[in-house]
Order: C-alpha cells, then sequence, then structure tokens
C-alpha cells in the first residue's frame, strides 16, 4: 500500500499544465491566473478625502476658516487652498491643492455664512494619498492565484476586464455496479441510489471544472469497457466510482491495462480509501476510486482536486486549522492514516462525530473538516489540538 504522501507525490509529478484562454471578467470566479496581472494606474489616482468634512491647512485649526468653494465627488477642485481657508469636500472628492487634512464635519461649527471654526483639540489627516494604495506598474494579483471575489474587484480596478487563465479541465464520471440506478429511480430489493456520481459532479463544479457524466456502467467486461473508452476521449480526467476492489466483477483494473492506462498504484495506506487506482495514458489521467461515498468524497480531497488545481497553474493547499477536541477519540486499528469527520463547536473545538465507516455518508452532512489519526496512533486525547482539514 502506499502512503499518502507518496501517493501525492506520484499524482503531482504526474501533472501537467493545461492551456490557456482569455476569460470575461464576469466570468473568472473560481478560474486560475496564468500570468500577473499589472496596474495600469496609482491607486488612489490622486490625494482623496476619506470623510464628509473640510479640506483646509493644520496649522489654521485654531482659525476662523473661510469656505471657497464645494469640491463634489468626480469634481476637479478649482481653487488652491490659502491661509485660514478650506474648501467643502465629499467622500471619494479630490483634496485640493494647499490642504493637507480634511476635518469632518461633525468636529465643525458655522458661524456665518461661509464661515466656520474647528471644534476640536486635533485631527487626523483623513487623506488617501495618492499611489499608498498600488503604483502604476506594480504587480497586483500573481500568476496562480485562485480569483475569488475580492480579486474580481481588484482587476475591474485595473481595467483587467479579460484576463488570461488557465482552461477549465474537463473530468468525466463513471458509476460501476449493476446494483445502481439514477436517483430519479426507485431502488429494487438488491439495488441503490447512485449518490457516489451526483456527489462528485458537485465537488467537480465546485472547483470551477467541467464536469461530464457518462453514466452508469453495469458489471460487464463490455460495457465498462465503452464506459470508460468514451470518458477518455472526451476528457482530461477520469473519475470511476467503484469496480476497484479484489470482486469476481471488478474489471476495471484489467480494462485500464487494455487501454494502455499505465497505473502508478492500486491501493493506499488510507482509511476510508484503500482500493484506490490512479493511472495515466497520454495526457489523460484515471482514479478509480471506492464505491463507498464516503470514500470517493475523500480520495476526490486528498488526491483529485490537487491533481487538477497543479494542471491549472493553483499550488493548492488544503485549508486548516488547528482546535482541541473535545472529548478522547479511540480506534482499534492503527495500520492506515484515518480521516475522521468532525464539527467544529461554539466555542471553537473538535467534536467527532457518529461515524460507522466508509458508507455512512450522512456523517459528513454534519461534518465542518475531517481530522487525520496518524498510522500507528490509536488514541487521542480530550483537549489535545489537532488539524482539522476544511472541507
Amino acid at each position: 500500500m502506499k502512503l499518502l504522501e507518496e501517493a501525492l507525490k506520484i499524482v503531482l509529478d504526474s501533472a501537467y499544465e493545461a492551456g490557456t484562454e482569455k476569460a470575461e471578467i464576469n466570468d473568472s470566479l473560481n478560474r486560475i491566473l496564468a500570468e500577473d496581472v499589472f496596474s495600469d494606474m496609482n491607486m488612489p489616482p490622486f490625494n482623496k478625502s476619506a470623510m464628509d468634512g473640510y479640506a483646509c491647512r493644520k496649522d489654521d485649526l485654531k482659525n476662523e476658516l473661510e469656505v471657497i468653494e464645494t469640491i463634489q465627488a468626480g469634481q476637479v477642485p478649482v481653487k488652491k487652498v490659502f491661509k485660514n481657508q478650506c474648501s467643502k469636500i465629499m467622500t471619494g472628492s479630490m483634496v485640493p491643492a494647499g490642504a493637507d487634512c480634511v476635518i469632518m464635519v461633525e468636529d465643525t461649527e458655522e458661524i456665518a455664512e461661509n464661515k466656520i471654526v474647528f471644534t476640536k483639540e486635533k485631527t487626523n489627516q483623513n487623506i488617501a494619498f495618492k499611489a499608498e494604495d498600488i503604483k502604476t506598474g506594480d504587480v497586483v494579483l500573481k500568476k496562480g492565484t485562485l480569483i475569488k471575489a475580492q480579486h474580481i474587484a481588484i482587476l475591474a480596478s485595473v481595467g483587467c476586464t479579460k484576463p488570461n487563465v488557465y482552461r477549465k479541465i474537463k473530468v468525466g464520471v463513471i458509476s460501476t455496479g449493476s446494483e445502481l440506478v439514477e436517483p430519479d429511480q426507485k431502488p429494487g430489493v438488491s439495488q441503490i441510489r447512485n449518490s457516489n456520481a451526483y456527489q462528485l459532479l458537485a465537488q467537480i463544479e465546485k472547483i470551477g471544472c467541467i464536469p461530464n457524466y457518462v453514466g452508469i456502467a453495469i458489471d460487464t467486461h463490455e460495457a465498462s469497457l465503452k464506459a470508460i473508452t468514451t470518458a477518455l476521449n472526451n476528457n482530461d480526467v477520469i473519475l470511476l466510482s467503484g469496480g476497484v476492489s479484489m470482486g469476481e466483477f471488478d474489471f476495471i483494473p484489467e480494462i485500464l491495462k487494455d487501454l494502455n492506462v499505465e497505473i502508478f498504484f492500486k491501493t493506499l495506506a488510507v482509511q476510508p480509501g484503500k482500493p484506490t487506482v490512479f493511472g495515466r495514458t497520454g495526457k489523460k489521467f484515471v482514479f478509480g476510486l471506492p464505491g463507498n461515498p464516503v470514500s470517493s468524497f475523500n480520495i476526490f480531497e486528498l488526491l483529485t482536486k490537487p491533481l487538477i488545481y497543479k494542471m491549472m497553474g493553483h499550488n493548492y493547499k488544503p485549508p486548516a486549522i488547528k482546535l482541541p477536541l473535545v472529548k478522547t477519540y479511540e480506534r482499534k486499528k492503527a495500520r492506515r492514516l484515518s480521516f475522521i469527520p468532525v464539527k467544529i463547536t461554539d466555542d471553537g473545538k473538535v467534536l467527532p462525530l457518529e461515524y460507522h465507516g466508509s458508507a455512512h455518508i450522512r456523517a459528513m452532512v454534519y461534518a465542518d473538516g475531517l481530522i487525520s489519526v496518524p498510522i500507528g496512533v490509536t488514541k487521542i486525547n480530550k483537549g489535545e489540538l489537532v488539524n482539522v482539514r476544511q472541507i
């Protein structure tokens, strides 16, 4: 069995970067930048008022001030501020020449028409100075950035309306097993609904890829071969759910060999997720995932997601936090690295959820993340800090 660290290295070392394309800014969320983005202007582009108030000179704050003009946002000041003068100014407006601070309107008193006095002892400058955030030519977003909502604002600010991004990876999903029926069908006595495929399709879409559902392949060599061939012809990565264990009708490893898929590993020292196959043919990748839903969910998160992100130029680091356990966790067997679904409590602690094994998908419904229990460890004590891999 491969250790998870060994398997992850094999997966990532086999990756290649996909091609690039231009994306409209409104279609770039969850895409990966394929080049650095530079600013075409200073930000702020001028000395900008941070308050509604009066732009004046600090040296004159103890004196009566004459209001010489009103400056609205988007308006260029007409007059320069001289001794004992000020300009009424709105938030975001250009600060006039001669002024070195903006006093807040609530800190002033109007004593006559166009005459005010400052009613406090001191003031902050209340000015956002030209280029204090970004200078023309600065790199504002780096190649490999996973574009989130806050990055969209930066792209818009620097006029990058068609960022160069990596193309979306196409991921085909096949569920194997004669016992499976689609979710809209009522299962027979020996049948179950196909949950794995739809879970995987959602995981694929969540990371900004193109999911392609090939369908259910019944347990015959012919049906499995046809489904896998179709998937390989139309996708970059193939996910097979089930059919990779040691059962009499598990044809997948044999079919992959016939299709010239080089197999890098067949089993992992991971629980759940032991019967996991990974291979490659040309520029196509194949994951044979376990048939149980928790297993397939975990292996996608642990191995498939990092591969896909690397293909799209992103160095994926799973979000993790370190928190104390609410209660002691124990297990009997410790031959594999275990991943246990947990909930984060309101007081910032980790509660292992009731979990019956790789088929217990309901446990994942309430999970905020997973904790890993290393090989050889049978007990983690209450209060001990654990790494929570958020999902």
